[in-house]
């Protein structure tokens, strides 16, 4: 039977589209004034405290400093057996969309899906169904993969799930479930949520609103994160993701969380008119 493989839809856009091209910008994240400063090795002893990730998603000239910052502390926690990507549906008119692939190709080669984990969620909550057309074009899952095949080679393990409804209910219904099969499965898993933070307003009144959403996010609080949300009128494109992340953690055993990297795109490029924020967050337990 042959294998379905996702191709990728933004390559060449968000990030480089060719191998090495791909290398030495993903090098570049690492190593710039952004990134952590340098490149990251994984800690195979390591202790795998972390439980969850908040990682942003625009182009990688923009957010991938923060993103590496995120990948560079992961690599030295160790190497986790499967990595649950959460994103926003930017394009498709979904509620919780499980991706039914055999992998997902960039142009560093192809992240196999865990079938078995996926088919475990489905079967363990009602929120989620198996949707291709839902991850055809997605970024916001995409963007995340080349870092996890550029720190741990192409044998990696992803479970793409991307959310359409980003209702607190669906969240915590999603997280919880996503609790429930780590738990009963034994995987070593990381939960990573995709997300950007305030989008095209001032870069001081961005700063302001993120950093009311990220002290909620750091107190392991998704209610206080979707008050916030609502009080604020903010525009952060990933809240489902990241509660879900938040739910999951704090039923596995969470209990304290990281800022690693906050900027906004008017910090990369001189525009600070109307910007965007790009956070890195860990979650440990």
């Amino acid at each position: 039977m042959q294998e379905s493989i996702r191709e990728p839809a933004v390559a060449g856009q968000f990030y480089a589209g060719t191998r090495e091209a791909l290398l030495e910008q993903l090098e570049e994240c690492f190593t710039s004034g952004f990134g952590p400063g340098e490149l990251p090795e994984v800690n195979e002893e390591g202790p795998r405290k972390i439980v969850g990730l908040v990682s942003p998603h625009a182009g990688y000239m923009y957010s991938g400093g923060a993103a590496a910052r995120g990948y560079y502390v992961l690599a030295r926690d160790g190497r986790p057996g499967v990595f649950v990507i959460i994103g926003p549906s930017h394009r498709a008119d979904t509620r919780v969309a499980l991706d039914p692939s055999d992998g997902w190709r960039t142009p560093l080669g192809v992240a196999r899906v865990d079938r078995e984990f996926l088919r475990a969620l489905a079967g363990a909550t009602d929120v989620v169904r198996f949707e291709e057309y839902a991850h055809l074009y997605e970024h916001s899952l995409e963007v995340q993969v080349p870092f996890l095949q550029f720190i741990y080679g192409e044998d990696v393990r992803i479970a793409p799930i991307c959310m359409g409804d980003q209702s607190l209910e669906t969240a915590r219904a999603l997280g919880e479930a996503l609790a429930r099969v780590i738990r009963e499965s034994g995987s070593d898993a990381v939960v990573i949520a995709s997300t950007d933070f305030t989008h095209y307003e001032p870069k001081r009144t961005a700063e302001m609103k993120d950093r009311r959403a990220i002290d909620a996010i750091i107190a392991l609080d998704p209610e206080g994160l979707y008050r916030i949300r609502r009080e604020l009128h903010l525009t952060m494109c990933g809240p489902g993701p990241t509660a879900a992340m938040l739910y999951c953690a704090k039923a596995l055993g969470a209990s304290d969380a990281e800022l690693l990297s906050y900027y906004t795109s008017g910090d990369v490029i001189g525009d600070f008119f109307e910007v965007v924020g790009y956070a890195s967050i860990a979650v440990y337990r």
